[in-house]
């Protein structure tokens, strides 16, 4: 009988062991197989991903903005210009405390503690706190010396002359992109260059150097020259808002213009904003109502169907019309003089002189309602004047098919049509200066590099009356401030052209004229016969007195008399010298 052979445990061991060893070492080089592959990935197929990942984990970009142009008056006086203001920032990985933090930031850049939370507690490298702060917020920041926290020198749109001409510059944003006024309407011009500024932090996000580059750098960075003068804009801003706190009116406007160029020398609004804190007012203070802003004109338009009449020749200044005893009867409705004058027989010179409501309607009836309208068109109403500002309107004006049977009548005296202060002194203009609209214009030139690279010259847009016409209302108008509602306006010394207006306004509400609410305006040229200024004066709702020659015309007076003085513009009173013998 055979016996059968055991396996010897040595050997079982080994080759157990063998196994195991085998098994490992697979398992080694599967391992290894797979990290070298996923190195391989890593490293070659997705190394610009993660490169840019790892960029994007330790830098932040950001976007500063310099050298904006800067705006100046026609004499070179600086308007808008900037100044250096630092921006507070923070790495919010690197704020342990947030609500400390949070507290501080507060408090000394005066913000919300929650908005000033929200922003820190976020896993974002970099965050904006506050642009462009006041010297001793940042002086008081940098002293509570806060981990997290740092400081960006950005350029802050400053306006040296605070108040002045605020509503033709308009202002700028945080980044300097132009938001009304100057600023928006030649954005192209006066933006400057952006710089991007990148900033490397280490793994916990702080700080360890920074870098910049531009973009755009070849772009804007153009001074514009206005065609303002700031001394004619103060005196005329000053005279405005001295009348308008006297009579406690709701708001005013003055324009003074070139009326030969179309060069507006002045646009003065009451009440005033300061374009360095506009956040602080409403933003109806903003607008620039002498181009956004249409009125019913009252007698300050009569002028207009006067003027058609003489260039028509339909009527001359001699020819008289009946102005009804100053009760004119058209169809139902009854039509009265200001101040219930009873004018009998009047020329038309003394309607417009004497402001006659009545005469107008009977000169405008010989004109015809077509040729009315077609006047009014040349004149420049019912559509925008073209000057460079933003946000202008274009008035309202019907064509005649839509008009009432009243309308003609209505319109004659500046009722029932809506015109914009720009269009107003722009019509008056061209009566003053022998009968060319001009375009008005508030941009003179562009600086580039301190070198003049564009002028903005005169624009003559289109003859509307003769040569002829326009010196017969010259003499017309004279005789308003001689003899009429406008001596108010007059000046020693220099012959001065006009017409006053009162012009009751329209409740939405009622359906009908206020007994209580007017505009009280005056516009005029001087010297009436070679004239170097047209100037409008409009005063809204006045409390007291409320006719044109009393609250509106002084105001044209101490403007223009200040104006021709500034202007060393020659006076017809003879100057006597006093020679000192001692």
């Amino acid at each position: 009988m055979t016996r059968s052979k055991k396996k010897s445990p040595e050997k079982n061991e080994g080759q157990g062991f063998n196994f195991r060893l085998g098994l490992v070492t697979s398992i080694f080089i599967l391992f290894a197989g797979a990290l070298s592959a996923r190195l391989f990935y890593l490293q070659i197929i997705q190394h610009e991903e993660l490169v840019a990942q790892s960029e994007k984990q330790y830098q932040s970009a950001v976007k500063i903005y310099y050298g904006r142009g800067a705006i100046f008056d026609r004499n070179g006086t600086p308007l808008a210009a900037n100044i250096e203001a630092e921006s507070v920032y923070v790495s919010p990985v690197e704020i342990f405390n947030k609500k400390e933090a949070a507290r501080h930031l507060s408090k000394t850049l005066n913000l919300s503690f929650d908005s000033v939370l929200k922003k820190i507690s976020t896993d974002k490298q970099f965050a904006w706190i506050k642009r462009k702060c006041d010297l001793r917020e940042i002086d008081a920041l940098r002293a509570l010396n806060l981990a997290g926290v740092g400081f960006i020198v950005e350029h802050k749109r400053y306006y040296p002359k605070r108040e002045l001409a605020a509503n033709v510059l308009g202002f700028v944003g945080l980044d300097n992109q132009g938001l009304s006024g100057v600023e928006l309407y030649h954005h192209e011009l006066l933006k400057g260059f952006t710089q991007l500024k990148v900033m490397e932090k280490d793994a916990r996000g702080r700080p360890v150097s920074a870098f910049s580059s531009m973009i755009n750098a070849d772009r804007g960075s153009s001074d514009v020259v206005l065609t303002l003068d700031e001394v004619i804009q103060f005196t005329a801003e000053y005279h405005l808002k001295k009348q308008v706190e006297a009579y406690k009116a709701k708001s005013g406007i003055a324009v003074v213009m070139d009326p030969n160029s179309g060069e507006i020398l002045a646009l003065a609004s009451a009440p005033q904003f300061n374009p360095n804190q506009y956040g602080s007012y409403k933003p109806a203070a903003w607008r620039n109502n002498i181009v956004g802003s249409s009125y019913e004109p009252g007698s300050i338009f009569k002028p207009i169907i006067a003027a058609a009449a003489l260039d028509q020749g339909l009527a001359r200044p001699q020819d008289i019309f009946f102005c009804e005893n100053g009760s004119f009867k058209l169809g139902r409705t009854h039509i009265g003089e200001a101040a219930n004058h009873k004018f009998g027989w009047l020329t038309l010179r003394d309607i417009i002189s004497k402001s006659s409501n009545i005469g107008s309607i009977k000169i405008a009836q010989q004109v015809g309602e077509q040729t009315f309208y077609d006047y009014m068109k040349k004149f420049g109403f019912g559509e925008k004047s073209g000057i460079d500002l933003p946000g202008e309107a274009g008035g309202q004006l019907k064509e005649p098919e839509r008009w009432s049977k009243l309308s003609l009548a209505s319109i004659s005296f500046g009722q029932e049509v809506g015109v914009t202060p720009i269009q107003m002194i722009s019509a008056l203009s061209s009566i003053a200066n022998g009968g060319r609209l001009m375009q008005p214009h508030v941009a003179k030139a562009v600086m580039k590099n301190g070198q003049k690279v564009k002028t903005f010259p005169a624009r003559p847009v289109k003859r509307v009356i003769s040569e002829r016409a326009s010196k017969q209302m010259v003499d017309i108008l004279k005789t308003v401030v001689k003899e009429g509602t406008g001596g108010n306006a007059a000046i020693d010394g220099y012959e001065v052209a006009g017409k006053t207006g009162t012009a009751q306004k329209y409740n939405q509400q009622t359906k009908s004229y206020s007994q209580d609410d007017y505009i009280s305006s005056f516009i005029g040229f001087v010297p009436a016969d070679a004239p170097r200024l047209a100037i409008l004066v409009m005063i809204d709702e006045p409390r007291g007195s409320y006719w044109g020659g009393t609250v509106a015309a002084p105001v044209f007076k101490d403007i223009a008399e200040k104006a021709l003085r500034y202007l060393n513009v020659p006076s017809t009173k003879e100057t006597v010298f006093i020679l000192d013998r001692a």
